[in-house]
């Protein structure tokens, strides 16, 4: 199967990026692409730097004005389309979610993103409650997609609930990058990390991770926070946590990667982890601590 990843940078003219993201999702069908991947809230600039109730009027109901205009895109080119948006589910209730357009142009399914960060220039508690649809693979035509979004990378519960219930890929759309005044060893660690617990996904799981990050300097408008440089770095891993193909720190990019799904079956039979699981002794999970 050929993926997609669209590694953009925004502004704050929200037609202007989805003019730019439409131009890219040609660029990616011409060139083969089967499924293709959105940056994590690719409409806008990431106003989650800042706590301000202004930013709520930019959330739009599922089905809305996003998956008309990516529908009809979809449908127009025969592509399975990954959204991430700003979902006004009702006034004063609000999520970050991931919607899946099917190549008809119809939403396959959507996934609210379930853990919520609350850290400097990155103040999500404010905008989002936490995902309500649980880990559910998304059914396409492509087979069945395990869509989550970014600050779900660092939880390996939520990978392997998504594994277990029939997930063929998992995918994490992003935005995640540096506070601009840390130092460039601490750079170095925050991003190593954030891959190789990707990658650590992929080898529990047996499946291929794809993760598709924004790029670009953002400016913080708290002036608490020396703004964020999104990292980029967009990749895919293949099911033994293999890096197959990247996407650069630097610049914006449409990276077309070639994945086969059987290898995963492959995988889960030479390391059969899912076999192996003591699942009689796991209660303790569902405990916040052990004391």
């Amino acid at each position: 199967m050929q993926i997609a990843l669209i590694q953009q940078s925004n502004t704050t003219d929200t037609q202007a990026n989805q003019a730019k993201l439409a131009a890219n999702i040609r660029n990616c069908a011409v060139r083969g692409a089967q499924l293709i991947i959105l940056p994590e809230l690719h409409n806008s600039l990431y106003f989650c730097q800042i706590e301000d109730t202004c930013h709520f009027d930019s959330a739009e109901t599922i089905p809305g004005p996003s998956t008309e205009f990516f529908g009809v895109l979809v449908k127009e080119l025969g592509v399975v389309l990954v959204l991430s948006l700003f979902e006004k589910r009702a006034t004063g209730l609000y999520h970050n979610t991931a919607v899946v357009i099917e190549k008809n142009g119809s939403i396959a399914g959507k996934y609210r993103k379930m853990h919520i960060p609350d850290d400097p220039a990155y103040y999500e508690k404010f905008y989002f409650t936490p995902g309500d649809l649980g880990f559910q693979p998304i059914q396409t035509s492509l087979g069945k997609l395990g869509v989550m979004v970014c600050w779900d990378q660092w939880y390996p519960e939520a990978a392997r609930l998504m594994a277990l219930a029939g997930a063929e890929i998992l995918i994490y759309p992003t935005a995640i990058g540096w506070e601009s005044s840390d130092e460039e060893a601490e750079k170095e660690r925050q991003k190593n990390a954030w891959i190789t617990v990707q990658c650590g996904h992929a080898v529990a799981n047996g499946l291929p991770v794809i993760a598709v990050n924004r790029i670009g300097h953002e400016s913080g408008p708290s002036g608490q926070t020396q703004n964020i440089q999104f990292w980029g770095n967009s990749f895919v891993a293949g099911p033994q946590g293999e890096i197959i193909a990247a996407a650069s720190s630097e610049k914006e990019e449409n990276l077309i990667v070639e994945i086969n799904r059987k290898r995963s079956e492959e995988v889960r039979r030479w390391w059969p982890f899912l076999r192996d699981r003591r699942i009689d002794a796991y209660q303790d999970l569902t405990k916040r601590f052990i004391d």
